[in-house]
């Protein structure tokens, strides 16, 4: 059985999605819940803090919980999906904002990552994306110059994909993803809106051309509250 503020925060959560406590509206006072729900200020406190942390509130002290807009962009998590592919499908306004370009001599850890021998080479790029004027993605990419020998910034502010498949004539088949949560850092508060979230989402992601070689290592830092993550799964038998 569900303890009582898991109850109580699913059903305000059902009435944010439903509409009836609009955003950029604020949640009845602890008070007025306390009384709605017949429960302690404990439990409706836990029930908040759950619904700030799942970004759909945020807690002002002293003056109450706003609710924040919900709307949340889907993020394809199977597929191999390139930016400027992911906002021309969802119809949106964006940008990038190139931050760094350069070829480097991998540390170790980034050797690892893209099994590197001690002679190579590879591009790091760091790039931010902004969807309807907000500065929500924090993408640091590495490529295996041996696969891509050349990275221009007006490559990356459209797609460095396109430019892979189009004019290197390498297929890209798949990609291993991990995603996590982790506290923002002091990089990801300098570049991103975070405004009042200190978590961010973060998915890295190994991909690889057709023939199995690994050419890319990728860490895509996300604003929580304007991502959906989705997958399509089916059983085998």
């Amino acid at each position: 059985m569900n303890s009582k503020y898991l109850t109580i925060y699913n059903e305000i959560l059902t009435k944010i999605e439903n509409g009836f406590y609009p955003s950029n509206t604020k949640l009845p006072s602890e008070n007025e819940l306390m009384e709605q729900y017949n429960v302690s200020r404990d439990t409706i406190r836990k029930s908040l803090n759950l619904l700030e942390d799942s970004g759909h509130i945020h807690k002002i002290k002293g003056k109450g919980s706003l609710i924040l807009d919900i709307n949340k962009f889907n993020f394809p998590v199977s597929g191999i999906t390139s930016f400027k592919e992911l906002t021309q499908n969802m119809g949106v306004k964006s940008e990038t904002i190139v931050q760094e370009l350069e070829c480097v001599n991998p540390d170790k850890f980034l050797k690892a990552q893209l099994n590197l021998n001690d002679e190579a080479e590879a591009w790091k790029v760091i790039r931010v994306r902004k969807i309807d004027g907000k500065k929500i993605i924090l993408d640091k990419d590495f490529f295996n110059k041996e696969f891509v020998p050349v990275l221009t910034e007006e490559i990356c502010k459209d797609s460095i994909y396109e430019y892979i498949e189009k004019e290197l004539g390498l297929r890209i088949s798949f990609a291993k993803k991990e995603i996590t949560v982790q506290q923002c850092t002091e990089e990801d508060k300098k570049y991103l809106d975070c405004e009042n979230y200190n978590m961010i989402v973060v998915v890295k992601s190994y991909t690889y051309l057709n023939d199995t070689s690994l050419f890319q290592y990728t860490e895509s830092r996300h604003r929580p509250d304007k991502f959906r993550f989705v997958d399509f799964a089916r059983r085998s038998y």
